[in-house]
């Protein structure tokens, strides 16, 4: 099916990616415009905000910063248009403002963007159920530009944990006197060169270790998955959408 996509924040690393691809024609997509603040130097169609958009488009995928998501919520719903979040970061306030847009129009919000982390997180919920005395670790590692830690990814794989667990806690990184409890989950953030993500989850007891791992090769990955996304997302009711509505479909 056709998708005409509309990139907020064009310009960025990820923008650029989804673009590269639209432009490609991939699964049938093709692209509206762009909007990015800071511009885009390629062959397309760039605004410098949302008010200036005026090219018909199917859907809207958002790879800017969390802090723009009010102001794109704000226009998605205007024009009635779904949108593709792979924003992390968000704040308990812009929580709020998705969950409230997403009864006027459909919303697809995940920390990654990857099928195959979709399957890592399936992977280690069934290993932390198989094994329910097991100390969890979760170790992701990124790009020495990423702004926040840990990864909306390894939150991601942490909460999903929370459903076979329950409500237990987060301890991000060690230092001094830091002796586990028994029922935390530890997270742990390195920052690094050019690594694009890699994310593991380790399963331990005294007797065996299970590290499950998915390492992503390309920024590229990430952009197909919102792509596809996107062409999910288009007819769909309004409401909160992720990897697995659109995997179990």
């Amino acid at each position: 099916m056709s998708c005409e996509i509309l990139i907020y924040g064009m310009g960025g690393h990820m923008g650029r990616e989804v673009a590269a691809l639209t432009l490609a024609g991939y699964r049938g997509s093709s692209l509206a415009c762009g909007v990015d603040v800071n511009g885009y130097d390629g062959n397309a169609v760039c605004h410098s905000s949302l008010d200036e958009v005026t090219e018909r488009c199917d859907c809207i995928i958002d790879f800017s910063h969390h802090s723009a998501t009010g102001a794109l919520l704000d226009f998605a719903v205007k024009k009635n248009l779904p949108v593709v979040l792979c924003t992390t970061g968000h704040t308990e306030e812009e929580k709020e403002l998705i969950q409230a847009a997403a009864t006027k129009i459909p919303v697809f919000l995940s920390a990654n963007m990857s099928v195959g982390v979709a399957l890592l997180v399936e992977l280690a919920k069934k290993t932390a159920a198989a094994l329910p005395d097991a100390e969890i670790e979760i170790v992701e590692s990124h790009h020495d530009r990423k702004l926040d830690a840990p990864s909306g990814t390894a939150l991601l794989i942490a909460n999903a944990l929370r459903e076979v667990r329950g409500k237990v806690p987060f301890v991000c990184g060690r230092q001094g006197q830091a002796k586990r409890s028994k029922e935390e989950i530890g997270i742990h953030s390195l920052r690094m060169g050019n690594v694009v993500g890699i994310h593991e989850v380790i399963v331990a007891t005294n007797n065996q270790t299970i590290t499950l791992k998915h390492e992503a090769h390309s920024r590229a990955l990430f952009a197909e998955g919102a792509v596809a996304a996107a062409e999910f997302l288009v007819g769909k009711p309004a409401g909160i959408y992720d990897m697995n509505s659109m995997l179990s479909e």
